[in-house]
């Protein structure tokens, strides 16, 4: 059982689930409110959704990458023979066919939002990770995560015109692009001109955030909200920069595990701006998104996130 949840990075997918809580918040009033629920059936289809896909690309990754891990990473589970080629194929396939499947339950638009970010999935993993294109199609496969908490949704031109979750899940994507940079050669000692680059392109993605929510109209919320993002950036700048001093395969899986953690505190902090005017009930909203991070972290000591 270990091994297959080493295969499947459960940690990670807390991640996704995140991305799925943003989405909805920023198409949906409220997902849980004095009322009751929004939509239940609707949202727990889009959370399914999302972590089917999620977990099958990490199934995948590792089905394409069994060769490379062999000479780099003997322990994980496909080269150690922990899980056979023929198991792992399977679950990843059943992975992904029961996420498009609970898309299908929610909307038309779901079910094609899910079936685009299946196909990103496989064409990073089996096509671009090797490529110059790699961290623009994992930003993609971001996005397009983002966009499926969104697509509760009939028609997709209100759908991808009506802001912000468009902007937000560009700018999501783009610091997905800068992590993944970060860690392109994260199994050896990395490239510091690199890992700086990546940086910057963290630090642009979460600038563009900052923006975004300064244009926003909800200006009593605005400087508490900056404060987040930038508590979260100075965090991230501290670690980053470290790993780029000392780039050993060791500081730069850790500042990896430290970006995918505070991607959830960048959803959370999002889900708090956009329900900023729902009071008590936006705040619970948003520290539900961030107590996300307390299962990833438990599980990270026990399962590696990378």
């Amino acid at each position: 059982m270990i091994a297959y949840l080493q295969l499947v990075r459960l940690p990670t997918v807390f991640t996704a689930m995140a991305d799925i809580l943003l989405g909805y918040v920023l198409t949906h009033p409220v997902i849980v409110g004095p009322s009751g629920w929004d939509n239940p059936a609707k949202f727990v289809g889009l959370l399914a959704a999302s972590c089917g896909l999620y977990l099958a690309g990490m199934v995948f990754n590792d089905v394409f990458d069994r060769k490379q891990d062999a000479a780099e990473r003997f322990s994980r589970p496909i080269p150690s023979g922990r899980v056979s080629l023929v198991s792992a194929i399977l679950l990843g396939s059943i992975l992904m066919i029961v996420g498009v499947a609970a898309a299908a339950t929610v909307t038309r638009v779901s079910l094609q939002v899910a079936a685009l970010l299946a196909m990103a999935i496989l064409a990073y993993d089996g096509l671009l990770k090797r490529t110059p294109l790699a961290p623009l199609a994992m930003g993609l496969c971001r996005s397009l995560n983002v966009m499926l908490g969104a697509s509760d949704q009939e028609f997709w031109i209100p759908f991808l015109l009506r802001p912000p979750q468009t902007y937000v899940a560009a700018f999501l994507g783009l610091y997905i692009v800068g992590v993944t940079l970060f860690a392109r050669t994260e199994a050896r000692t990395s490239n510091r001109w690199v890992l700086g680059l990546a940086l910057l392109i963290l630090d642009l993605a979460v600038g563009c955030l900052a923006w975004l929510i300064c244009l926003s109209p909800m200006g009593a919320k605005i400087p508490a909200v900056l404060a987040m993002l930038t508590v979260i950036a100075l965090t991230l700048n501290r670690r980053a920069v470290a790993a780029i001093v000392n780039p050993s395969s060791q500081n730069v899986q850790l500042t990896i595990k430290l970006m995918l953690l505070s991607y959830v505190l960048l959803d959370a902090t999002l889900v708090f701006w956009k329900m900023s005017e729902s009071g008590t009930v936006g705040a619970i909203h948003a520290i539900l998104t961030a107590a996300l991070v307390i299962p990833a972290l438990l599980l990270s000591r026990m399962i590696a996130m990378t």
